[in-house]
């Protein structure tokens, strides 16, 4: 947890430093250097102790040894020297849509506004539209941006959430030698995009050993209840995490009943009553004898003795899963061993941290077939995008890898920009060079939904795009979906047989589960990728994985699963192959 810590006062320091107006390229290296160590596997304090930091991407002699400072003192001098200068309400400023640490200046120089409270206040009054660089639009903006974080604000990215679980079950299952089980629960285990609290599940035959181990955690800020079978705690995130020690013949129904969602449960409690049963948290019963339970030590009984098939967590959403689960029609869901490769990831040639060979050795270490590697095109400035130049040394790049590589092959993909008139960065020259294009809308958000669905349907008329990469644009927790019109898009994306993005970036997850349904119901092609910017985050295919899952979908319709050779029959035919 370290790594992350540091991370994240790298990051503050970038962002402060952008307050004051430093050198670009200092405020670069911070940045540069937070996202390594965001995405470093390896415990950054070991490395400390080596003085091996220099040897990380981006770590300079400089930043290093604020590293060292921060992982010896558990401070770092020029990080608090920027707290001093400005309060912790500048840094939550930044972190609204619409803002920026230019109009966080600006506000915070002529207005002394320098918290959201009052950024909100400000707006709320109209003191922002008549500011330069500001307008009505832009303090409307504002205000939606302010809503949105508050609505986030008690709830975790699903990768965070599931870091955390992953070392709550670690460690409590090394400490507590009577843990026979462990399993997360609620939202969680359903795999949704944001997590709120977290529920664990536990059977052991001493629980007051595992309620003690639990409650005794060091990043137990507050314990909030602790009983013989239950505790629930504040960790010091402000994440509530609650756990139960059920018995092993009702495991299978605290299970079921906690992992929800509520809606599901609703419906499954209907069904029973209508079959002469009762559900609870404790097992199934016929109504007539609430003693003995009919089911309740596996969710796999508790469904069957319902006469439904069983139903992945995935699924229970009450979306008609029910229904499917009665007639067996429940779709054989598509498993991350099914993927063979992936679309869309990012080198150190446009904004990641890792080089081209380095990205597709963790592709092949992966065990996945073939690698699309896929940098920025040349107007995304800010993310160092490729000129045609560095476009064809990368391309001669990957021929001498494939020339190494045996069972394995990098193919040449881009990002590309779709322009304001929905033309694409490159000239179609280029793009038919490249073998798959990944279109993208990363600028102009303000257009409004007719031009902005003109745009993308423009694109995807372009013979040479493949991919509409992260359709709505939205951010978890900090930028909304841009407007579009789903249908058209998706209507056009059949006629053209471009594929739809489910991208695996936690803050993204775009498409999200029920616009992804929507695309494979009309026949739109979907293709699963990571827009990884670094080795580790190629490991964000697990998210996009549980994203196409909570979509009913199958292997059958995720271009990922093909060979090299089908996924190359699918570009150059233009028509679908699932």
């Amino acid at each position: 947890m370290k790594n992350r810590e540091i991370s994240t006062v790298l990051y503050e320091i970038s962002s402060l430093l952008e307050i004051d107006q430093e050198n670009p390229f200092r405020i670069r290296a911070y940045t540069r250097a937070a996202q390594t160590l965001e995405n470093l596997t390896e415990d950054v304090e070991s490395l400390a102790q080596k003085d091996a930091l220099t040897q990380l991407p981006g770590v300079g002699k400089g930043i290093a040894e604020k590293i060292k400072e921060f992982c010896s003192t558990g401070k770092m001098a020029e990080y608090e020297h920027l707290k001093q200068k400005y309060s912790s309400g500048i840094l939550e400023m930044m972190q609204i849509s619409g803002m920026g640490p230019k109009r966080t200046r600006i506000l915070f120089q002529k207005l002394k506004i320098d918290s959201v409270e009052k950024l909100k206040e400000a707006a709320q009054k109209g003191w922002l539209k008549d500011l330069e660089g500001f307008g009505a639009k832009i303090e409307e903006n504002i205000l939606k941006g302010i809503s949105l974080k508050d609505q986030f604000s008690k709830r975790m990215l699903l990768d965070e959430a599931l870091r955390i679980s992953q070392e709550i079950v670690k460690t409590l299952s090394q400490q507590c030698r009577s843990l026979e089980k462990i399993v997360p629960a609620g939202s969680l285990r359903r795999w949704k995009e944001t997590v709120g609290d977290l529920d664990f599940l536990t059977v052991s035959e001493k629980p007051e050993e595992v309620i003690h181990a639990f409650t005794h955690r060091k990043e137990v800020k507050r314990v909030l209840a602790e009983g013989s079978t239950k505790a629930s705690v504040l960790l010091d995130r402000g994440v509530q995490c609650d756990l139960r020690v059920v018995p092993k013949e009702s495991f299978g129904a605290a299970l079921q009943y906690f992992t929800g969602s509520k809606e599901h449960n609703v419906a499954l409690r209907e069904l029973a009553l209508k079959k002469g049963l009762t559900i609870n948290e404790y097992g199934l019963y016929h109504n007539d004898d609430k003693k003995k339970s009919v089911a309740g030590k596996t969710e796999e009984e508790i469904y069957k003795k319902l006469g439904l098939e069983f139903v992945p967590p995935e699924l229970r959403e009450n979306r008609g899963e029910i229904e499917a689960a009665q007639t067996k029609k429940l779709p054989k869901l598509i498993e991350e061993k099914d993927i063979r490769g992936d679309f869309h990831n990012h080198t150190k040639l446009s904004d990641g941290t890792h080089s081209l060979e380095e990205m597709a050795q963790k592709a092949k270490e992966k065990g996945w077939e073939w690698f699309v590697s896929a940098d920025h095109s040349q107007s995304l400035k800010v993310a160092r995008g490729l000129d045609p130049e560095t476009l064809w040394k990368k391309k001669k790049e990957i021929e001498i890898l494939n020339q190494k590589w045996n069972n394995f092959n990098v193919l040449l993909g881009s990002e590309v920009d779709i322009l304001s008139d929905g033309t694409m960065d490159y000239a179609d020259d280029i793009l038919k060079e490249i073998d798959f294009v990944v279109a993208s809308v990363h600028t102009g958000f303000s257009q409004g939904e007719e031009k902005l669905t003109e745009r993308i349907v423009k694109a995807m008329g372009n013979p040479y795009v493949d991919i509409v990469g992260h359709l709505t644009g939205r951010l978890l927790g900090s930028r909304e979906p841009y407007p579009i019109q789903l249908q058209r898009i998706l209507d056009a994306a059949a006629k053209t047989q471009t594929a739809m993005e489910i991208n695996g970036q936690p803050q993204r997850l775009d498409l999200y589960d029920s616009y992804a349904q929507s695309a494979k119901g009309l026949g739109v092609p979907i293709v699963l990728t990571t827009d990884a910017h670094s080795t580790s985050q190629l490991d964000y295919m697990t998210y996009a994985v549980a994203t196409a899952r909570r979509a009913w979908l199958r292997k059958e319709d995720i271009l990922n699963c093909l060979s090299l050779k089908e996924i190359l029959d699918w570009k150059n035919s233009g028509v679908s192959i699932l």
